[in-house]
Order: C-alpha cells, then structure tokens, then sequence
C-alpha cells in the first residue's frame, strides 16, 4: 500500500520532462562524435553513446530502488555512514586515481571510468539534511556554523587536492539551501561582493576595487541607518577627492620624499571616515556597526591577497582561462582556443541549426571535449537557437519543480 501511494505521488511532469533532458543529452553525445564511416550504432559500447546509455539505465534502476524498495528512514539513519564513505572514496581517490587532464579525480574500473566527487555531493547534502533536521540544531548559533562548515569544506578540501576546482565550487551551492533554513542574507551578499572584488582587482586594479568597497560600505551604512540619501550626498562628494587623492602623492614637494602607489594614497584618504566608524561601533556597540568595520577589514585583506590567491593558489590553465574569460589576455591559438571555437560553433547553428549528425564544426573536431564539457555546442550547432533556448527551458521548469516539491 506505501508503495502504491508514492507511486500515486510521483510528479509524472516532472520525472518527463527529466528523460526528456537525458535523451536529449545521449542523442548529443552521439552526435558530437559521430563518424559515419566508423560509428557501430548509438548502442555499441565502443561508442560514448553506447557506454552513456549504459549509466543511463543504471541511474534509473538505482531511482526505482530508492523509490519503491529503499525505505526513507535509511537515509536520515545512514546518512553520516554515507558521508564517511564519500570522504574514504575522495582519500582513496587521491592514491589510486586515474589522472585525466591534469584532473586525478577518477577511478577506472576496466571500460568504465567515474568520480567519487560526484556521488560526495549526494552524500554531503544528506548529512547536511540530517544534521539540520535534528532538533537541537539552530543555524544562527555558533556551534552549528561550525559543523556545518566543516561538513561542507572537508570533501571540498580533498576535491581541490585532486585538482578538479570546478567540482569543488559546486560544493558553494550548499550556501543557497542555508540560506533557505534561516542564513542571514548578507553572507550570501558578502560572497557575491567578495567575488566581484576579485574580479574588479584582477581585471583592473586594487585603486578601483577599493573605490568600488567603499561605495558599497557607505550604501550599506545608509540602508542601515535608514538614511541613504545623507550617504549617497556624501559619497557624490567624496568621490572626486578619492579619484584625485593619487595626484598628492605626484607633487614635487612629496614625492622627493614619499614614493607609494595609488590605491595606498586612496587607503590613506578613506582611513578618516573609516576610523570614524570604528569610534562608533566601540561607542554603540551596535552590531551593524562591528558588521560593517568587520565586513570592509576582511574585504581590504582579500583586494590584497588577490595576486597571491591568483599566482599561487590557481593553476596555470585556471588563470589562463580566467585571464581569457575577464579579456586581460586573448589567446585564440592556445588557452582561448574551446572558448572561441565553442563560439563559433553555437554561432554557426543559427535559429533552427544544421540538423542532427550534420554539425561541421563537431565533425571536424574543431572543439575539444565536444563530448563532455563543451557539449552544448552540438546542440547550439544542430540545433540552433530554439532548440538550445528549449533546452534551458526545460532546466528551468526543472529546477521550479524541484524547488516547489521541497518546498511542500
């Protein structure tokens, strides 16, 4: 009878439109390495298609299980069982892994080759659900942060050692579900401005993305306050002395006995408000005003660890890309080769595309990893416009569905 009612639960538009997406992607990855001279069939297991459709089934196979024969108290039971085995598998990883494009992140196993990293995140969020799901647990207390964080960053950690940052940045997505339980908003705007800093110092310089905090540090006092419109007139004033305080340091009189660059001069400029501020927040004792001291201190230190995180941190492809993405380099023959030629090739497809098997591009391998990474070029090339516009559609809806499911 259990069993029968789930049945009678499932969201049938939903689990459509989700074999719509994996057919679409299997006929695509047939297609970005079809050769018709040597494809054995979409089947055939020296094809990619054939070894996808392989993990197609099986993924089915292990979702009938969860749903009608795994019973649900299993998952908040084993659910650090589950973990502990994720973080023994990305150890594990770390010793016997296979080493693909720089990337030891995967485990072979004769024809069949997969990441442990990606079954730690399955793993992950049910500890994560199972730790916040007890009664006890409060995220606005410090003791829960801390295990929350540490829940997140070990396998994060051990998937950097494996050097596959990409997968390790999915792990950040866990800050949207803490949010929806409760996180204070400004953390999830504090990693947003801390990345748009990044980029800002990298792209041009730490004088504008100083500049660019201080702004945002005064709004943010303003809406605090709830006087913004005293802020923004004072910021409109102080703009231009910040964008002119550089030229002081050029003058004859001091620069014969003080040599320092730009964005010093401005830190020197805005040290008058900024401590300012901090008699305030030791006065009030108010916490926006300890949040805001706290908030530009963390920010300043991370303009200026930029090129350290950015030299030593990153790997040399990481930064050529990143370098490439932000226009500070463009190197069309080398790291901005996928990107320029996956451009072309979505380019190419135009409003209804080419048709399938008949992208030039993919036939011709003019992208790399057109099988994996860069596979949404055959489907802008042989599909076009409308059916790359499809596709998002149908993510769309998806993650709706899914959102509105865990909300009811």
């Amino acid at each position: 009878m259990i069993r029968e009612s789930i049945y009678r639960k499932l969201d049938w538009q939903l689990i459509i439109i989700y074999l719509l997406l994996v057919l679409t992607g299997w006929l695509n990855i047939f297609s970005s390495v079809y050769d018709p001279e040597l494809s054995k069939g979409i089947l055939s297991w020296d094809e990619r298609s054939g070894m996808q459709f392989i993990w197609i089934i099986i993924s089915i196979g292990v979702a009938a299980l969860i749903l009608f024969v795994i019973s649900p108290k299993l998952y908040s039971v084993a659910a650090w069982l589950f973990y502990a085995l994720g973080i023994i598998a990305l150890l594990g990883v770390l010793v016997v892994g296979v080493d693909v494009n720089g990337s030891k992140s995967w485990v072979a196993i004769g024809p069949f080759r997969f990441q442990p990293a990606e079954f730690s995140k399955i793993a992950t969020a049910l500890a994560l659900s199972s730790l916040m799901g007890k009664y006890h647990f409060r995220l606005n207390s410090l003791k829960s942060k801390i295990k929350v964080i540490l829940t997140i960053a070990v396998p994060m950690m051990l998937i950097i050692l494996e050097k596959e940052t990409g997968s390790a940045l999915v792990y950040l997505a866990f800050v949207f579900m803490l949010y929806r339980e409760g996180l204070p908003g400004w953390y999830l705007l504090l990693g947003f401005m801390a990345i748009v800093l990044f980029v800002i110092t990298l792209a041009f310089s730490p004088f504008e993305a100083i500049i660019l905090l201080f702004s945002a540090t005064v709004i943010a006092r303003g809406l605090f306050t709830h006087n913004i419109l005293t802020h923004i007139i004072f910021l409109l004033l102080f703009m231009p002395l910040m964008i002119y305080v550089p030229n002081v340091g050029k003058l004859k009189i001091i620069s014969s006995h003080i040599q320092m660059a730009d964005y010093y001069w401005l830190l020197l400029l805005i040290s008058i408000p900024f401590i300012w501020q901090i008699v305030k927040a030791v006065k009030t004792r108010i916490n926006y005003h300890r949040n805001i001291v706290g908030a530009f201190i963390v920010s300043i230190a991370l303009i200026f660890s930029v090129d350290f995180l950015f030299e030593k941190v990153l790997q040399e492809h990481q930064r050529a890309r990143i370098e490439n993405l932000l226009g500070i380099t463009e190197d069309l023959q080398g790291s901005g080769y996928n990107v320029h030629q996956s451009k072309v090739a979505i380019g190419s497809g135009g409003l209804f595309g080419k048709g399938f098997l008949q992208g030039t591009q993919t036939k011709f391998n003019f992208v790399p990893e057109q099988s994996t990474d860069f596979i949404f070029c055959t489907i802008g090339e042989e599909w076009g416009f409308a059916g790359s516009f499809l596709v998002i559609i149908l993510y769309t809806i998806l993650i709706t569905r899914i959102i509105n499911l865990s909300e009811n």
